[in-house]
């Protein structure tokens, strides 16, 4: 078995620790928002149907630069909901560039290319005087041993910490499979969510530990 663990370990496929051996959770390095589109379509659709049973007519809400929210964004243009969205992702911006009743706040500052949006410095600066009464916040990964949820870029988790502290409520938007994902920078802990919308029903190992996170 030892030896076994070995070659399986050289080849990336666990990482072996005293007792035994873990599996190796991935980095996809999708990094541009444009290659992540056309994946899990369906569940980010599903995940963007529970997320707008928690918007109450008249809100301000984030969306934040994240695929699942801008299938978010499309329910809430079809549904014509009167509230103010505010975001920071050009994908967003588009879908509300038709005429709706939604009301659409743009928020500028330092262009990131592979985001499709703005973040960092200035774009922190606009944010600091908004108070949300909700947001959704999209990550590249979420470790519930380490309590940790990851993304990218810096400026972009900068950013994501400030949305969460000018929030009242913030859910976090992911499919199922980011809970075996990493990024390269932690921008949140769990505790600083109100609650999680993914796309699957967790394993009571899962929610036993969210239970203890109040999530």
């Amino acid at each position: 078995i030892r030896k076994d663990l070995a070659i399986l370990e050289k080849e990336g496929k666990l990482k072996r620790i005293h007792g035994g051996a873990v599996s190796i959770r991935e980095n996809p390095h999708t990094f541009n928002v444009s290659a992540r589109l056309d994946k899990y379509v369906e569940e980010k659709k599903c995940i963007a149907r529970k997320a707008i049973e928690l918007i109450k007519p008249g809100a301000m809400i984030f969306l934040g630069i994240s695929t699942s929210n801008i299938e978010l964004a499309k329910l809430i243009y079809q549904r014509n909901l009167n509230i103010t969205v505010v975001t920071n992702s050009v994908d967003i911006l588009l879908i509300f560039s038709a005429e709706c009743d939604t009301n659409l706040i743009f928020i500028g500052g330092g262009f990131n290319k592979t985001k499709d949006g703005f973040v960092g410095a200035i774009t922190n600066e606009i944010l600091k005087d908004y108070q949300f009464d909700i947001s959704f916040i999209g990550v590249v990964g979420i470790d519930l041993k380490h309590n940790q949820l990851t993304t990218y870029d810096v400026n972009d988790g900068m950013t994501k910490r400030l949305v969460i502290s000018r929030s009242k409520k913030c859910y976090v938007v992911v499919e199922g499979a980011k809970f075996e994902q990493d990024g390269n920078f932690v921008c949140a802990r769990l505790e600083d969510f109100n609650g999680i919308i993914t796309d699957k029903e967790l394993n009571n190992k899962q929610k036993e530990y969210l239970d203890k996170k109040g999530l």
